[in-house]
């Protein structure tokens, strides 16, 4: 009887150490792939970061150096007159840009006019000062004092040379960092700019700023001087921070960094890692769960048979105590009523793990196409019109956000035909790969209608993208026509057609997480079409989905034209 114990007690261990084992390499897979996504989305979140705050200072620089040589800054020593000017003009550029200050300077450092904030003497004999006074642009950063407490500024200092080449005159420029960050703070993940000393000048969490990171990353030492430890690790190659800063700040994170030469300063980001282990962890004891079900069960039919299979000893023990005539009978009965087999019990487990595919968008598809076939030239034009959109990003997200609270954008005096060729161009390389020809002529007068310039942009973009994944895999020509004509009074009619399939149910199109697309594919959530719905909807306009005459899909966009003298 013991050692019937002790064997069981042995396997249920080896089970317990095999669900074990499995299990933990469940987590370990499951980490594994939850942190390469979540490197991948840490990385595009910092490079985002850091292009917006590069991208939002090339304005101030570009500012210094258009104004440094502007002729009512330059010869002010022709009287009183021309002072008054100048600091009117600096006035207004400072409050149309939002510069901190602006300061237009001689070559020797003496300030001629100024508007803004006061600057002291560090900002105003800075390095950037100086470097301006050799004929170069001079740029740095500085925590200026202030009543309030520090304030942080970007300097652009640009030279104004005469006509000997001889640097005359210089104007500063100061940035408000405040405002720059404005908008940007606790927001997700958690990014800070260090510059050469380690101090950090810009962060999304106020905890952060003016802290400096000691020597090797081994500590933080705050504002108020309090130290705190770093305790740094590697999984790989990515480098895992532990600290305490509070709630808002993640204690254990992945700790990324990209540099930013053009700023002189180092992004880093802090990207929480509790939701990756949760997830990690919440799959392998589901599994361990799945695996201790089919133990039991295994274990409970076990110990059935084996009850049964006493239970007939018994009775043939019993059986043996009768007369011999009776065993003989009753062995005959036993005999006769025996199953004639056992079954067998089969048990199968199936079980898909599905972890969130978290894309990320590529830019700058046409430059590199144009760069690998050695076209420089309208590479440059393709990065031309992406710094062009970058710079609307704020918009764009600001344009989300208010439809996801269900507000509208204000509406705006918008050219059809610029709107829909702007559409046509961030799709043309995706149509231009999957072999679909765009038909498309832009009117010959301008067409304004009534909407937002950038969600209706997005309109025209989901309807394009969604017609050619409509036609992927076919052999027939895939095109996509794009016509524009005048419907009911007052309003214009945009169609875009293709030559797809067409729609399985088109009262369903427009409503939200209705797919057509395999399940499992990364673009197949069906939320374009019901967002293209409700922006449309937005604007005072109509949107239509139908199956053409000739086959192929037909979604029709109805907007109310721009009436002249309306504001």
């Amino acid at each position: 009887m013991m050692e019937r114990l002790f064997f069981r007690i042995g396997i249920w261990a080896a089970f317990l150490a095999l669900v074990l084992a499995v299990s933990l390499g469940v987590y370990r897979f499951g980490l594994n792939q939850a942190m390469a996504q979540l490197t991948a989305r840490g990385q595009a979140d910092l490079v985002l970061a850091g292009d917006r705050f590069e991208a939002r200072l090339q304005r101030y620089q570009e500012l210094a150096v258009m104004l440094a040589d502007h002729p009512r800054l330059v010869g002010l020593d022709a009287g009183p007159q021309m002072r008054d000017d100048a600091q009117d003009f600096l006035r207004g550029a400072a409050d149309k840009t939002g510069a901190l200050a602006l300061v237009y300077m001689d070559a020797a450092g003496q300030v001629l006019a100024a508007a803004g904030a006061p600057l002291g003497r560090a900002a105003l004999g800075g390095a950037w000062v100086r470097r301006a006074a050799q004929g170069a642009l001079g740029t740095g950063h500085l925590s200026l004092s202030a009543a309030a407490g520090p304030r942080r500024a970007y300097f652009f200092a640009a030279p104004d040379f005469d006509t000997t080449g001889r640097v005359r005159a210089m104007l500063l420029v100061a940035v408000d960092i405040d405002e720059l960050e404005f908008g940007w703070r606790s927001s997700r993940p958690t990014v800070f700019f260090t510059d050469q000393a380690g101090q950090v000048f810009m962060a999304n969490r106020s905890e952060l700023l003016f802290a400096r990171l000691q020597s090797g990353a081994a500590g933080l030492v705050l504002e108020d001087g309090t130290a705190r430890r770093i305790e740094q690790s590697w999984r790989g190659e990515e480098e895992l921070w532990v600290l305490d800063l509070g709630p808002y700040i993640p204690r254990r994170a992945l700790h990324l960094t990209k540099e930013m030469p053009v700023i002189a300063m180092r992004a880093e980001a802090l990207v929480d890692v509790a939701p990756a282990e949760r997830l990690a962890l919440w799959q392998a004891m589901v599994i361990a769960s799945v695996l201790v079900a089919f133990g039991a069960i295994l274990f409970l039919v076990a110990e059935r048979r084996r009850a049964l299979e006493q239970a007939n000893r018994q009775l043939e023990a019993r059986v043996e105590l009768r007369t011999e005539a009776l065993r003989r009978a009753q062995a005959e009965l036993v005999q006769a009523g025996k199953l004639g087999a056992l079954g067998q019990m089969s048990a199968g487990i199936s079980h898909e793990l599905n972890q969130p595919l978290m894309a990320i968008g590529q830019f700058a598809e046409n430059a590199r196409r144009f760069l690998a076939q050695g076209q420089e030239a309208v590479a440059r034009e393709n990065l031309a019109r992406i710094s062009a959109l970058s710079a609307r990003a704020a918009r764009i997200i600001k344009n989300l956000r208010a439809f996801a609270r269900n507000e509208s954008e204000p509406m705006s005096r918008v050219e059809l035909g610029a709107v829909v060729a702007t559409a046509a161009e961030l799709v043309e390389a995706r149509l231009s790969e999957e072999a679909v020809q765009l038909r498309w002529r832009r009117p010959s007068e301008p067409v304004f209608v009534r909407a937002g310039e950038v969600r209706l942009g997005q309109v025209f973009v989901n309807l394009i993208t969604n017609a050619a994944e409509a036609m992927q895999g076919q052999d027939a020509p895939k095109e996509i026509s794009i016509a524009v004509a005048h419907a009911a009074p007052g309003r214009v009619r945009v169609e875009v057609a293709d030559s797809g399939p067409g729609i399985a149910d088109p009262e369903k199109i427009f409503e939200p997480f209705y797919s057509t697309k395999a399940v499992g594919s990364a673009e197949g959530l069906g939320l374009g079409l019901s967002i293209s719905y409700g922006l449309i909807e937005s604007f005072g306009g109509r949107i239509t989905g139908q199956n053409g005459a000739l086959g192929g899909a037909v979604f029709a966009v109805e907007l109310d034209l721009w009436e002249a003298g309306e504001s």
